[in-house]
């Protein structure tokens, strides 16, 4: 199982900062931290110059002191720029790409620990996915974990700082290519559902070359590929996810509504998303006993029957779990029953560098 390590790009010491808000309070207050500190400071209307003269130690202490005197909202509503060009048109470019200080702050280190991300080794682990009518293994769900000193990392905490970092981009490819490359040697005709989110594609064609080339790459037979997409990332906007998915489609993917929970709105996304695969999510498994959560689950899965779609029902980790799920009529069933998420065991383990 190949091991990736990903390079990010971790911002260096800056001697100079130029911030931008349209919040009229936040920039005054961060000259007055800025001067207290003894820092050259420069404004005009909406944006502040800030000069370290002593090589820069100083404003690593000034973007502490922000983490902590600013609210989440003030550091999301500043833009900054570090070290800028003295070229207008080059100076202008950057400050439309500038990152928000939240931003800025998490990639140092200085709100999250970022050392997760930037010392991380990452690779895929698999868990099965089970035949409810016959027991029999027809999938694998990819996931990625990572390990840092020694101590191993779930995918989940990985996500949350990439989101934060803006390096979610980045870290969604890397997952889903790692998916896609670790389960080459093994799968054989099962079909492998490997997780991705639409806003980490900006346009499918250009944000998912990549992959393409690693699925073409590995042999995979293309309709054994299933992308999952959260239902709570496919409520917020249903025109790119339509997009995306329209995209998964066209190159011979199917696709998977994961996560899919309790609520009467979870019928209409399914019949606008008509996606290959429903996942039931645990939430809703583990309360199959009560009488209106089988009456949902029975709902999403005639729905999804109807559309052509197979169910799946996750978190099954009990015999009684799995007899509920097969009674609302899911097809498939993942859980802890069927086997937690493993290491494929390697025969060499050769280190990637993704540039």
């Amino acid at each position: 199982m190949d091991v990736v390590r990903p390079s990010w790009e971790t911002p260096q010491r800056a001697r100079r900062l130029q911030l931008a808000s349209t919040l009229s309070h936040v920039l005054p207050s961060i000259s007055r931290i800025a001067g207290a500190m003894g820092l050259r400071i420069g404004t005009a209307p909406g944006l502040l110059d800030i000069v370290d003269d002593e090589g820069g130690r100083r404003i690593d202490r000034l973007f502490q002191r922000l983490a902590r005197e600013l609210t989440a909202a003030e550091t999301e509503a500043v833009r900054v720029t570090t070290d800028p060009p003295s070229d207008g048109v080059a100076l202008a470019t950057r400050l439309l790409t500038a990152p928000t200080l939240a931003v800025e702050l998490a990639r140092r280190g200085v709100t999250v620990e970022m050392a997760l991300l930037t010392d991380a080794e990452l690779w895929p682990v698999y868990q099965p996915i089970m035949s409810l009518a016959t027991g029999g293994m027809v999938g694998h769900e990819a996931l990625l974990r990572g390990r840092v000193d020694g101590r191993e990392v779930g995918g989940g905490d990985l996500f949350f700082l990439a989101e934060r970092a803006g390096w979610l981009r980045r870290l969604d490819r890397v997952a889903r290519e790692a998916a896609i490359r670790g389960a080459a040697g093994w799968l054989g005709s099962a079909d492998l559902y490997v997780n991705s989110d639409p806003a980490a594609v900006h346009r499918p064609s250009v944000c998912l070359a990549s992959t393409e080339r690693a699925v073409h790459d590995s042999g995979i037979d293309l309709r054994q590929l299933v992308f999952e997409v959260v239902a709570s990332h496919a409520v917020i906007d249903h025109e790119h996810l339509l997009s995306v998915l329209e995209h998964h489609r066209s190159l011979g993917w199917r696709v998977a509504l994961d996560d899919v929970g309790v609520g009467w709105s979870s019928l209409a996304l399914v019949s606008v998303v008509r996606p290959d695969v429903v996942k039931l999510s645990k939430t809703l498994v583990s309360r199959l006993q009560e009488p209106g959560a089988q009456a949902i689950a029975r709902a999403l899965t005639e729905l999804t029957h109807l559309q052509g779609g197979v169910v799946v029902a996750e978190g099954i980790e009990s015999e009684r779990i799995a007899d509920q799920a097969r009674a609302v009529g899911a097809d498939l069933g993942q859980g802890w029953l069927f086997g937690r998420p493993v290491r494929p065991e390697p025969e060499a383990e050769p280190e990637l560098a993704f540039a």
